[in-house]
């Protein structure tokens, strides 16, 4: 009987093994699948006064080949793997928006500045100031086209950030079912191999998604946790989660990840705290990323405009009236706030715009700091007063109420000028090219005197006359400003008001210096060579009826306008170079983002490779091991047989 015990439990145990080795094939292709390997223990000896006899084998139990550490790495190294592949893909799209050559918006800008040439050389010519409209409307029209494509941008990311958190709560519910199922079987004292193989199958498909940190609890559950502190799962229970608006910035687009426990407030989570996965990669986008790129067109759009129309309304149209805008711009930016704080940031300088977003925090109210959030540069202020005084990077912050301590503000100045840019200006007449000023040189001079350039600018400049202390677009002298020069060493000049009689000395001794700008309350003079005592330079009005419809053969503005393409007004970059700007600043972003996806990708499929190494089935081990369990099979049959046939002889010689 000793002998078919001993073959029954070796045919039992072999034929465990070969089941375990075919079903590790029949899984060879099967997601986190871990390779099992059948252990076996020896059963205790039967003792007789020859010694002690075997009794054969058992099946102790099937063990799971798996690294825990090996497991937690891979999924980890998955979770960034997302968030930087999902980000790199995305910032791809942004780049494509915004192309070089003919296609692209800085060509716009150039064609807009460039056209202007012909009007400048033929000023009345209605041909050349259509074309230089046209330039105008197709360049605002590029700026809405790539707001608009950033939007779509945007609407694409919030509806896939949907379909994620839908992902993230039905995985979630499937690992706290799975929880229940292993805590069930706790008790039978072996471990569910299939189940954990789920389960953890389960948690680095959800690591795509968001990354968790896995405890293990006693009953055999595993509660995950985002963002370092909050129960996604915990035990047979899964929280749900959701992406909304930020409700510390109500309207501002701002996106969180909620976490929504069960009868409590829900928990916005920061998306530098989630760490890994498509959402957090997806949030930091479209929070950061997409948020730069909107400043960084706003930002240009904004100023392009208030340049030129402020440049625009300094000059005469054809019809002798000033300017108007050229563009629609925005003129000031909501402040977004889920307190007490109200108020609004207006467009002072564009030449000291920063592509960025602000926040006004308050720390004892109504003091406080503006804070720039693409730096962290931050600017203190007193009082709701004194931060109305001051200009910050060409904004000035217009609250009407203060916040709590505490409280923040947020400010996206940038976001809409691009998308809300209008040509505003549609007849070729309202073009204001004519300079408001004209010069007329002393016909008894007697120096070498040239006018060398001649514009309004509108601006206080180092000569300010008395009573004019405002700029002005044309000289408030009904009879002009006369430059009268002295024979002095250096040359000086005084100016004199024309339009009484005699003239009245208006500043007297100023420096002359040949080919160095003359300027006076809202207009600018360049004049070139030496002059003798008592030679006259005047400058007046052209308006006056006694300079007839020169004007209209005039562009001295136009050549201003024209000028601008090298005006600073992008970080030190000038108007015609700023686009090649924005390139390199997304262009920059993506390829940091590209080289970090590649990074990540790296990392995450050696630490796979080391995974499955471990954990994967090996096709070739497994048919040696069939090759081995079947020859073991068969022996143990054949000593069943053997015990079988001794059994039936030993009954026979019994029965005679």
């Amino acid at each position: 009987m000793s002998l078919l015990n001993v073959g029954g439990r070796a045919l039992l145990a072999n034929q465990v093994a070969l089941q375990t080795a075919g079903h590790n094939i029949a899984n060879v292709n099967t997601p986190g699948y871990s390779r099992q390997t059948v252990s076996l223990q020896t059963v205790q000896g039967q003792f007789t006064g020859g010694g002690y006899i075997g009794q054969g084998v058992d099946v102790q139990t099937i063990l799971r080949n798996h690294n825990e550490l090996l497991t937690r790495q891979a999924a980890a190294a998955g979770a960034v793997q997302a968030a930087d592949s999902t980000r790199a893909q995305r910032l791809s799209q942004v780049q494509d928006i915004f192309p070089g050559g003919t296609k692209g918006l800085g060509a716009s800008i150039t064609d807009m500045v460039n056209s202007l040439a012909d009007v400048v050389a033929s000023p009345s010519d209605i041909t050349a100031r259509t074309v230089t409209l046209t330039r105008v409307s197709e360049m605002a029209g590029r700026m809405r086209s790539a707001a608009e494509q950033l939007g779509e941008v945007a609407y694409s990311v919030n509806e896939q950030l949907g379909g994620l958190t839908d992902k993230i709560n039905n995985l979630a519910q499937s690992v706290a079912q799975v929880n229940d199922q292993i805590a069930r079987t706790k008790g039978n004292g072996q471990v569910p191999n299939d189940l954990l193989d789920r389960r953890e199958q389960l948690i680095r498909e959800l690591n795509q998604y968001v990354q968790t940190t896995q405890i293990p609890a006693t009953d055999g559950t595993v509660g995950l946790f985002v963002a370092g502190s909050q129960p996604l799962v915990l035990g047979t229970n899964a929280t749900p989660v959701s992406v909304r608006e930020s409700t510390l910035f109500p309207g501002s687009g701002q996106m969180r990840l909620t976490f929504n426990p069960a009868g409590a407030t829900p928990i916005e989570l920061d998306e530098n705290l989630l760490g890994g996965g498509e959402a957090a990669g997806l949030l930091r986008f479209a929070n950061t990323d997409l948020a730069e790129a909107r400043n960084l067109l706003g930002r240009m759009a904004q100023a392009i405009g208030m340049t030129m129309n402020a440049q625009q309304k300094l000059g005469l149209t054809l019809d002798g009236v000033p300017g108007k805008d050229l563009f629609a711009v925005e003129t000031s930016a909501q402040g977004y706030s889920s307190g007490t704080a109200v108020g609004t940031a207006s467009y002072t300088d564009p030449a000291r715009f920063a592509a960025s977003d602000y926040e006004v925090r308050f720390t004892t109210p109504p003091a406080g700091q503006v804070v720039r959030l693409s730096d962290g540069k931050a600017t203190p202020f007193t009082d709701l007063t004194n931060l109305s005084g001051q200009q910050i990077d060409g904004l000035q912050f217009n609250l009407t109420a203060a916040g709590a301590p505490g409280e923040r503000m947020l400010f996206k100045p940038f976001a809409a000028p691009a998308a809300n840019i209008q040509a505003t200006v549609y007849s070729p007449r309202d073009l204001a090219v004519a300079n408001p000023i004209n010069a007329a040189m002393g016909k008894s001079n007697g120096g070498t005197l040239q006018l060398a350039a001649l514009q309004a600018t509108g601006k206080p400049t180092p000569l300010v006359l008395p009573g004019n202390a405002n700029p002005a677009a044309v000289p408030p002298i009904a009879g002009g400003v006369q430059l009268q020069f002295n024979a002095t060493t250096p040359v000086t000049f005084d100016a004199l008001d024309r339009s009484t009689n005699p003239p009245t000395t208006l500043a007297a001794g100023q420096a002359y210096v040949s080919g160095q700008p003359i300027t006076i309350n809202g207009w600018s003079i360049t004049l070139q060579g030496t002059p003798k005592a008592g030679d006259t330079v005047t400058v007046g009005n052209a308006l006056d009826p006694q300079y007839g419809d020169a004007y209209t053969r005039n562009a001295g503005n136009g050549t201003a306008l024209m000028n601008l393409r090298d005006a600073k007004m992008f970080d030190e970059s000038t108007m015609s170079d700023g686009y090649a700007g924005l390139m390199a600043q997304i262009g920059t972003r993506t390829q940091a983002a590209q080289y970090a996806a590649d990074l990540s990708t790296s990392i995450a499929k050696n630490l796979e490779s080391d995974r499955t190494a471990v954990s994967g089935v090996n096709l070739d081990e497994e048919a040696g091991k069939l090759i081995q369990y079947q020859q073991a099979y068969q022996a143990s049959a054949k000593m069943l047989q053997i015990a079988q046939s001794i059994f039936d002889s030993l009954i026979q010689t019994m029965g005679r």
